[in-house]
């Protein structure tokens, strides 16, 4: 038996046997539960979970494994949003998304015409999509340059010029931040040479941008208030994929200049009326 301890397993044994219910390899629930595989069988057998034949569970889900070859406006996006939120697993013939919002998840199965189940780690409330296909790990490996571990290394890849605002979207899904009220947008990564490489294509489109080294990330800022206006006109041109949440904080500036106009016009009516008491 594994010599890792039961203690340090951060699922449940509910949570293990319905995931392995559902499909997920026991490999892929050790490594969410920071437990071995052989860990993982062992609870099986010992709460009398029937094993399935080894290989079994993955002729279950299907995907359109040639996904990444063709560029579109969608796939730029997921791209974007795997070079932030995703991981190649490197034990395995798996490629895995992460995100706290099922929601985009759900449009990026249905997009890579995926049944993959997405389940989530109800400790961290974080939803995984682990799809696999040895293509797709190819693929991302080949042409986008992506690895295991890829936080640290990744580099920017070559993105169609037609397709940058989509890929740029995805990732600013994934790893970025705005705040209407500060007027300022941010991008986070753990990969010097790919943050240079973002912050170069963003001033290429026109905006001014600002770069930070922090102790084990880098940031890269876009600011002021006309000027993320402007780029998220630029980010969100015909948007297809997008998560609502960030969306909505760039339409706070046109709702408080409307309600800036229905004050004016409210305040003109008034003057109106007493004008006319008077």
């Amino acid at each position: 038996m594994s010599d890792i301890k039961r203690g340090k397993c951060s699922l449940s044994i509910d949570e293990i046997i319905q995931y392995y219910t559902n499909g997920i390899s026991t490999k892929e629930i050790g490594r969410m539960a920071n437990v071995s595989d052989r860990y993982i069988r062992s609870l099986l057998n010992q709460n009398k979970v029937e094993m399935k034949e080894t290989g079994s569970w993955k002729r279950k889900f299907k995907v359109n494994e040639d996904y990444f070859k063709t560029w579109s406006s969608t796939m730029a996006y997921i791209l974007g949003f795997f070079f932030a939120d995703g991981c190649i697993v490197k034990d395995q013939q798996s490629i895995s998304f992460a995100q706290k919002e099922k929601y985009i998840l759900e449009k990026i199965k249905v997009a890579m015409d995926s049944n993959h189940p997405i389940i989530i780690n109800e400790k961290t409330g974080v939803h995984i999509l682990n799809i696999h296909s040895k293509i797709l790990k190819k693929d991302l490996i080949e042409l986008y340059g992506l690895t295991p571990n890829k936080s640290k290394v990744v580099e920017f890849p070559n993105i169609p010029p037609d397709f940058l605002s989509h890929f740029i979207r995805g990732y600013f899904d994934g790893d970025g931040y705005v705040s209407y009220r500060n007027y300022f947008i941010s991008f986070v990564g753990g990969s010097e040479s790919f943050m240079l490489s973002l912050q170069e294509v963003i001033a290429k489109q026109g905006f001014e941008t600002n770069f930070t080294t922090y102790e084990t990330h880098y940031r890269v800022y876009v600011s002021g208030r006309k000027t993320i206006k402007h780029f998220s006109d630029w980010m969100y041109q015909e948007k297809n994929l997008y998560l609502p949440r960030k969306y909505d904080e760039f339409q706070k500036e046109k709702d408080e200049v409307s309600l800036l106009r229905d004050n004016i016009k409210t305040h003109k009516n008034a003057l109106i009326l007493r004008g006319k008491q008077s």
